[in-house]
């Protein structure tokens, strides 16, 4: 194995970019903003200048470099094609790592952005020293990523653990952004939180302040100090989401359950409830594993990537 690796993890807004020794150990990172304009065609040449003005900068001969990752908010296909990537300008399929190989002369591999936080987790995270894990992202929506034997499961469409799109809530009529109904994300979300905070305060607000100027935060932190209200937001909240990672579970029985995203900085008084709804729908042999906590923060991707590469020597 050659000593170093980079891990490029693209972003709507930026693109983080990692520079790693191969046993794991981040040596730089930096970040270069994502050019989404006329289709997003500059986003990969502006990687690979990035990247190759960084080597020659720190003097890191080609021939030491064992690849590049990549990870991308959109749908990969076992191949390493880029299937949807709307959200960074891209239309139709797109050959993201042969592009972005042909420019810096280094194999190039290419991942999911969940799936790639997840295998980062796998790899010097919560997860480390495990080979099977769910990682679950609450954030504006809910990504997910799933290990199996140390590798992304990706599926045979590269979509393979999209639970934030499982349809755990029928009783839902309004669309998801996805275009179905009773969508997980629809309710265990930070939108989704709110969507319930709405149904516990039909005047529209919380002890006078307007729903549309609260956040997720704010109701656990008025939960704690006691606030009723709040307190049932988050305990309905936290029962649907141990309920849908009771679901994913029982299918796949990892060793650990991993929580990221911006809900999770609640800590304890989001995964206690949590723990407690999973227990009560998984299937028994499960009912012991883990939930906790993410550790890399926004960090995942760019391990997660550098991590790819080496996994598909």
């Amino acid at each position: 194995m050659k000593k170093y690796v980079f891990g490029a993890d693209l972003g709507g807004t930026t693109v983080k970019l990692g520079f790693f020794r191969t046993d794991g150990a981040l040596l730089n990172q930096w970040e270069i903003p994502t050019v989404k304009e006329e289709g997003g065609r500059q986003i990969i040449p502006d990687i690979g200048k990035s990247l190759l003005a960084f080597m020659q900068r720190e003097n890191i001969p080609m021939e030491e470099v064992e690849g590049i990752g990549l990870d991308v908010p959109g749908a990969v296909s076992r191949e390493g094609l880029v299937l949807t990537g709307v959200n960074i300008g891209w239309e139709g399929e797109k050959d993201a790592a042969s592009e972005l190989s042909a420019i810096t002369d280094l194999p190039v591999v290419c991942a999911n952005d969940a799936n790639a936080a997840a295998l980062g987790e796998q790899w010097m995270g919560s997860g480390k020293n495990t080979e099977n894990l769910i990682m679950v992202t609450l954030g504006t929506g809910v990504g997910a990523g799933v290990i199996i034997g140390g590798r992304i499961l990706a599926g045979a469409h590269g979509s393979a653990g999209e639970v934030g799109h499982t349809a755990l809530f029928p009783e839902l009529q309004e669309k998801c952004g996805c275009g179905n109904t009773g969508c997980f994300e629809q309710l265990c979300s930070a939108r989704g939180m709110m969507r319930t905070a709405a149904k516990y305060a039909p005047s529209g607000s919380i002890d006078g302040v307007p729903l549309e100027k609260l956040n997720p935060k704010e109701i656990f932190t008025a939960a704690g100090k006691g606030n009723t209200l709040c307190a049932e937001i988050v305990a309905e909240y936290a029962a649907n989401l141990g309920r849908g990672l009771a679901v994913f579970a029982s299918i796949l029985d990892p060793e650990v359950i991993l929580i990221g995203g911006g809900i999770s900085h609640a800590g304890e008084a989001l995964l206690i409830p949590v723990r407690e709804a999973y227990r009560k729908h998984v299937f028994y042999p499960a009912a012991d594993t883990p939930i906790i906590r993410a550790s890399l923060g926004n960090n995942a991707g760019i391990y997660g990537c550098a991590r790819l590469v080496l996994t598909q020597r």
